[in-house]
């Protein structure tokens, strides 16, 4: 078993260190939230410092052009292509995660309707994020189609004739449980249907190749391991197969091939940019980009692969140290246990008190979130999170439960977000 002293070795040791000095930390705290919102990249201030009071306020509109503002979908666009394997000029940053996801959904919609008409079924994960499966609810209604949900373990039993899109995450936000992209694909594709997977758990965290498995449509999140900011712009990828063949459904102004001929008929540009849609926020893209950055610095340290080893075996640690320090208090690891199954987070469900567990670990510094009815859940982002911090986490869990700390009214008093 490691003990505190091999963890600040560890750290020592670790040729990623120097990344944790790209973001602000209280060092006061142990943030292992990063899989539901990044840390502050210390560039990020006056970044958009600069976007607001220089390109906004001295430039004003003239910065669409001096400053490159039209272009910062496609250039974060190509920055996050970098990460998840896919060409440069094929992903754009834009929208939300839930917009994006619409329009690939309903693109994919619209390719089986005029290709094969009998495939009928989107089938997607029972536990899946709710906004898949409710953006989900909206394409069928639409389209005149079924939703099948299912287990994890069931996709093989549904990939039939009737099967028109496989969505899926592709790491798990309730187990981080991590799916085999390219042996799914495949296997959607040898059924003859298309596959669409949503990267919010993906992007930044694990090794991702989306033209290798040569999946048909990927959406993906900004403010988690992009660390982009609460509520930055997501993005969208499509295989250039489908690119140019199909309309998505929110035909704004910015996807029109020349939309500042201010035609009255839309024309959809070519390739991705098609799928934008309204004037993007610059702010937020200013802000994402330096978050994409933080991530792109690994690059010369091993990049992914390097980010993904230590993720591992954080995640490893973390869960070696609550099995052997928290035994006997009812905690179940939810996270696969085989690290080729696991994403970059690790989920732990207690019958009784989880909220609450949570909750007096915030207060001792270690932010955790919580996921109902009865997960808490961690994660390691490899850029800033240390070996020692996994450490000390687990001592203040320990405390927790053996002192029955979350027992106290104020650790079960449920906010807004939990």
């Amino acid at each position: 078993m490691q003990d505190k002293q091999t963890c600040l070795a560890l750290d020592a040791q670790d040729p990623l260190r120097a990344l944790r000095e790209q973001f602000v930390l209280d060092e006061d705290d142990i943030y292992l939230d990063g899989n539901s919102l990044g840390a502050l990249p210390r560039a990020t201030t006056a970044r958009v410092r600069q976007t607001i009071e220089q390109e906004w306020g001295a430039g004003l509109i003239r910065s669409w052009n001096t400053a490159g503002w039209i272009d910062l979908p496609q250039r974060v666009g190509d920055k996050i292509a970098r990460l998840v394997g896919a060409a440069a000029g094929g992903l754009v940053a834009a929208d939300s995660t839930s917009i994006n996801l619409y329009k690939a959904l309903s693109a994919a919609a619209a390719i089986t309707q005029a290709q094969a008409p009998q495939r009928r079924r989107i089938v997607s994960e029972r536990s899946n994020f709710p906004t898949d499966l409710y953006i989900a609810e909206s394409v069928v209604r639409q389209y005149g189609m079924e939703l099948i949900l299912i287990e994890p373990d069931d996709i093989a039993a549904h990939l039939d004739d009737r099967l028109a899109i496989l969505m899926l995450t592709h790491v798990n936000y309730r187990t981080g449980r991590m799916h085999d992209m390219a042996a799914i694909t495949r296997a959607a594709h040898d059924a003859g249907a298309l596959m669409l997977w949503d990267l919010a758990h993906s992007a930044g965290a694990v090794p991702v190749d989306l033209t290798a498995a040569d999946a048909d449509f990927a959406v993906g999140c900004g403010y988690k391991y992009l660390n982009g900011g609460p509520g930055a712009p997501a993005f969208i990828w499509v295989h250039p197969r489908h690119a140019d063949g199909f309309r998505q459904p929110l035909s704004g102004w910015m996807g029109h091939a020349a939309p500042f001929d201010f035609t009255p008929d839309y024309r959809p540009a070519p390739g991705i940019s098609r799928y934008l849609c309204g004037t993007p926020s610059v702010a937020g893209l200013a802000a994402l980009e330096c978050g994409v950055d933080t991530v792109l610095a690994a690059e010369p340290l091993g990049g992914m692969p390097a980010l993904r080893k230590k993720s591992l075996a954080l995640s490893s640690l973390f869960i070696e140290l609550v099995e052997s320090r928290c035994a006997g208090h009812g905690l179940e690891l939810v996270t696969p246990r085989d690290p080729a199954l696991r994403g970059s987070q690790v989920c732990l469900a207690r019958s009784e008190g989880a909220y609450a567990i949570t909750q007096a670990l915030i207060e001792r510094g270690v932010i955790g979130d919580f996921r109902a009815p009865d997960i808490l859940r961690l994660g390691f982002t490899p850029l800033y999170t240390r070996y020692v911090d996994v450490w000390n986490a687990v001592e203040q869990l320990r405390q927790v439960l053996d002192r029955e700390a979350w027992r106290e009214a104020r650790f079960n008093r449920r906010a807004a977000v939990t």
